[in-house]
């Protein structure tokens, strides 16, 4: 079965391109008991200085699935592109913190609308 985030991997990056490698942000939690959590990233691409970051999600449909799928992207301490595929019907846009989330669809046709 393939899923939206590896479909999404081949618009993103390309099939060779990139070296692609799952992201792992270590925050502190003082919430809990622990004092240190691990959030994964679907995708880490890396060319050379291009780097993306991409979380894939078959769908967002409420506030706790978006807090799920933006929080490891806050947590990242740089500035290179974010992106949320997401196979629900939606316009590419960013949210307030600035990642970009887009269709899955329109990835796969045009695969440059990750830098709009």
């Amino acid at each position: 079965m393939v899923s939206v985030g590896m479909v999404g991997m081949v618009g993103v990056v390309g099939v060779s391109e990139y070296n692609v490698d799952v992201g792992v942000i270590e925050i502190r939690d003082h919430s809990a008991k622990l004092d240190r959590k691990a959030l994964e990233i679907d995708f880490v691409a890396n060319l050379g200085s291009r780097r993306y970051y991409v979380q894939s999600a078959f769908s967002m449909p409420d506030d706790a699935k978006r807090e799920q799928e933006n929080r490891p992207l806050r947590h990242t301490g740089d500035s290179f592109r974010k992106i949320i595929v997401t196979a629900d019907t939606t316009r590419i846009c960013r949210n307030y913190d600035g990642h970009t989330i887009i269709n899955i669809q329109d990835l796969l046709l045009n695969p440059e609308s990750v830098e709009l």
